[in-house]
């Protein structure tokens, strides 16, 4: 799966946990913060892509990127490894 595949899945669990945002834009370059998402939800949303993905990573080593768009980078690279 590529990072833009890995992007989509992120908006789709976006849109699932916080549904307010369900008719809103979401891009690469959105923060999940920016968009509202907070620590909780943000969390729910990494477990359940982590789970899709088949990765088991501790939460602690996801929180360096400030965007989808790097999330899903890093997810990339983690399923890589």
């Amino acid at each position: 799966m590529d990072s833009n595949q890995i992007v989509a899945l992120i908006v789709a669990e976006i849109r699932e946990t916080v549904p307010e945002l369900s008719g809103q834009p979401i891009a690469r370059a959105d923060s999940l913060a920016d968009l509202g998402v907070d620590s909780i939800e943000r969390s729910e949303i990494i477990l359940a892509v982590m789970e899709q993905l088949g990765l088991k990573i501790p939460l602690v080593e996801l929180h360096g990127p400030r965007n989808i768009g790097e999330l899903a980078d890093l997810l990339h690279a983690k399923s890589a490894a």
